[in-house]
Parts: structure tokens; C-alpha cells; sequence
């Protein structure tokens, strides 16, 4: 998938003309792609529109209109841009109450050994996090991962003839979620346009 340049920024008086229609379209876009890993955990598969639309909007929170300030948003973003033969994602850690956010991340220390990606009977595809979210003594809520695929696995999750499952196997998380039809056909889209 193609990744996000600079000429793809829109500046902030034409982004804040789009901006309706482009939001509309990224929720639409990204309620296809959350997927709901127990009771505290999601994860939502990102693509070139989720991107471009994190860095559109933190140049709007932020009025950033520096080409340079810009182009270091971009170069953050960007790799969550899916690759050849791969899915990006953001993965969240939702605690609702304030009181328990520490204890809670600390329980779930090591997670980045624990996410697979399982599709049909292939063998399951364990997550890369991307490096300094987490370390032995703190993990952040947020984390970025992806799955790198054969070619075999994305022709199976292309031809939607077997199941697609997300697997959590930390010793103090366990979760398991199949992945529905309109996330399969999200993310078949997503490797059919590389």
C-alpha cells in the first residue's frame, strides 16, 4: 500500500472544507476494522485512509502548518501503512477507570509475546509490536503491531473459505475473537491493493 507523502496533506483551511466527508468516511471505514478481543482489549486494523486521517487531524489539533513539523507527523504515521503481505493495527488496552490503570498494565507486561494473528489452519501468525511501547517494567495502553503474511495466508483470507481469528494467550488475558465477513472483506481490499 502506498504510504502517505507530503503532497498528500491537505493544508488546514482546505482540510477543514473535507474534513466532514472524510471523517464520515474513516468511521465508516474503521468500524469494519475494530475488532473486540475480550473486555479490555481491541484492536483495529489501520490502511493508507486511517493514516492519512491521524495525521490530518493531529495537524489540525495541533495547527501545525511547518512543512517540517509535518513531514515528522508523516514519517510517525507511516508505518502503519501495511506493506506488502501485511497487517498493521492498532492495538488498545481499555481501562475505564482511572484507579486501575497502572495495576492493570502491569498485569499484562509481556503481552507483545501474546498476540497472534490465526488464519484457517495455518500456523498462527504472532504480532510484532513496535519497539519502545513496552518494557519489562512499563507497558503503554496503545500499542502498534503487525502481521507479516505468506503468500499462502493472504490467498486464504483473500478467498474467505476459512475462518480468521485474533488470539490473546497472556497468562492474565486470554481472548479469542473470529473475525466477521465485513472485517475479512476490509482487509482482503486492503491486500488486493497492494
Amino acid at each position: 500500500m502506498r504510504p502517505v507523502y507530503l503532497s498528500d496533506i491537505k493544508d488546514l483551511v482546505q482540510y477543514e472544507r473535507e474534513r466532514p466527508a472524510f471523517q464520515r468516511h474513516v468511521i465508516e471505514t474503521r468500524k469494519r476494522r475494530r475488532v473486540a478481543l475480550g473486555d479490555r482489549i481491541s484492536i483495529s486494523f489501520e490502511n493508507r485512509d486511517t493514516v492519512l486521517y491521524q495525521i490530518q487531524e493531529m495537524m489540525r489539533a495541533e495547527r501545525i502548518v511547518d512543512q517540517d513539523r509535518i513531514q515528522e507527523e508523516i514519517d510517525t504515521y507511516n508505518p502503519l501503512v501495511p506493506g506488502k503481505n501485511e497487517l498493521t493495527a492498532t492495538l488498545f488496552i481499555e481501562i475505564d477507570d482511572m484507579r486501575m490503570i497502572s495495576r492493570e498494565l502491569n498485569r499484562l507486561l509481556g503481552i507483545d509475546e501474546h498476540v497472534y494473528l490465526v488464519i484457517g489452519q495455518q500456523p498462527p501468525i504472532r504480532a510484532l509490536f513496535e519497539p519502545g511501547q513496552s518494557r519489562a517494567d512499563r507497558l503503554s495502553a496503545v500499542q502498534y503491531i503487525r502481521f507479516p503474511l505468506t503468500d499462502s495466508d493472504v490467498q486464504t483470507l483473500i478467498t474467505m473459505t476459512q475462518p480468521v481469528r485474533l488470539r490473546i494467550t497472556h497468562p492474565n488475558y486470554q481472548a479469542e475473537a473470529v473475525l466477521s465477513d465485513d472485517t475479512r472483506r476490509a482487509l482482503a481490499d486492503d491486500l488486493q491493493r497492494e
